[in-house]
């Protein structure tokens, strides 16, 4: 046991606490089962005494491949931060609006990790990925944890068929008394983390887990497995191979993040500067994203007489309430203002109801317009982050 131990410690380039129940390793795979001690991670690669990679560039790691490096780009380049990079097969690109800034293209567990030894600073990956790469280790700082996309769960599932029919919860899996110390219950995962963690939260005794390449919903089926702990998206795949998830059985919702090293934030120069901007930018557009700016016109004897009718509607109350301007126009020699235009910000999903309420109230020439951006005084998740930082 103390062999695969230092093994498996080595692979990782983690420490992992005692097993207190049983540790099990076939030819691709192992089993770790819950530990009476928490874990605290501890970087083994040489690079974790306090001090940061000596270089002038500030590295950013970015997906390599599937939709989330698609969706990566896509978010970048609404912010005005379009990645340039010269041959697609390159793993090395730029970003002209951050000068300073270098893009590293790299699986998603490999941007974590080198966040961890100090080879890249900042890095956008999936939650899920930094809490089973991270494993709590507080270097790793959420910068912003809602990129909108990316959107996932870690859940536990199990058969619809079979001993698991009238199966429906964590708790009633827990207590099927078939599980025993020869005869435990065995999951299926690539989550050899986030998975013995959340059993032994949750309290749950005679547990293996395995890890399996390719699709996990298989395992099952063949026999291989009893359950699968696996990242669910819309569930689709899970029913059509006669899968279910289980209430209790959600390990952590999961979306896109910025994820940024804590002594990168301090030490570096520039890393704190840039880390602020790109923020800002993402703030801004993600704010902006499901909101319009409506503009209408109407008859009023004074700004605080139009104000007064628009705030009688809910629907139109904006932001921080509406902008209401005098209209000017010259009429017998003389500029007067009969109308007065409105200028609110609704969301996407109140438009049409706001339109409404507009033109109840005497509202007419009513323009749409999507915004780009929506810049606070301050983003609250800056003010987080320097908390965070003791700063």
């Amino acid at each position: 046991m103390s062999q695969f131990s230092s093994a498996f410690t080595a692979a990782s380039s983690v420490s992992l606490p005692p097993p207190s129940f049983y540790v099990s390793v076939s030819r691709r795979s192992f089993i770790y089962c819950c530990s009476s001690s928490e874990s605290r991670t501890t970087v083994v690669n040489g690079k974790f005494d306090g001090k940061i990679v000596d270089r002038d560039e500030i590295r950013f790691g970015l997906p390599s491949k599937g939709r989330m490096a698609g969706d990566t780009l896509d978010l970048l380049k609404d912010c005005q931060l379009s990645v340039k990079q010269v041959n697609p097969r390159q793993y090395v690109a730029q970003i002209p609006q951050l000068s300073n800034v270098e893009v590293w293209f790299q699986r998603p567990k490999d941007i974590v990790r080198k966040l961890l030894s100090g080879d890249l600073d900042l890095g956008i990956v999936g939650l899920d990925t930094v809490n089973e790469y991270g494993r709590g280790d507080e270097d790793l700082i959420i910068v912003h944890d809602a990129l909108k996309y990316g959107d996932c769960r870690l859940s536990l599932a199990i058969p619809k068929y079979g001993i698991f029919e009238n199966i429906n919860s964590l708790k009633e899996l827990a207590q099927m008394p078939r599980w025993t110390i020869d005869r435990p219950l065995r999951v299926a995962t690539g989550f050899t983390y986030l998975g013995p963690k959340f059993i032994q939260e949750n309290g749950l005794k005679h547990v293996i887990f395995s890890t399996a390449d390719g699709a996990l919903e298989a395992a099952p089926a063949m026999g291989i497995a009893d359950a699968i702990l696996d990242l669910v998206s819309s569930g689709t795949t899970l029913r059509e191979n006669n899968l279910k998830e289980i209430e209790g059985g959600v390990v952590l919702e999961s979306q896109a993040v910025l994820v940024a090293s804590r002594k990168a934030l301090i030490q570096r120069k520039g890393a704190l500067d840039t880390t602020h901007e790109i923020l800002e930018r993402f703030e801004a557009h993600l704010r902006a994203a499901d909101q319009f700016m409506v503009t209408a016109n109407m008859r009023g004897s004074s700004a605080e007489e139009v104000a007064e009718q628009v705030l009688s509607q809910p629907s139109l109350s904006g932001l921080q309430g509406p902008t209401v301007s005098p209209v000017l126009c010259k009429r017998d020699g003389k500029v007067a203002a009969d109308y007065y235009a409105i200028v609110i910000c609704v969301p996407k999903k109140a438009l049409y109801k706001s339109v409404q309420q507009l033109r109840a109230i005497g509202g007419s020439g009513v323009l749409i317009s999507p915004l780009t951006y929506i810049f606070d005084e301050e983003t609250p998740r800056w003010r987080e982050l320097l908390s965070k930082l003791g700063l």
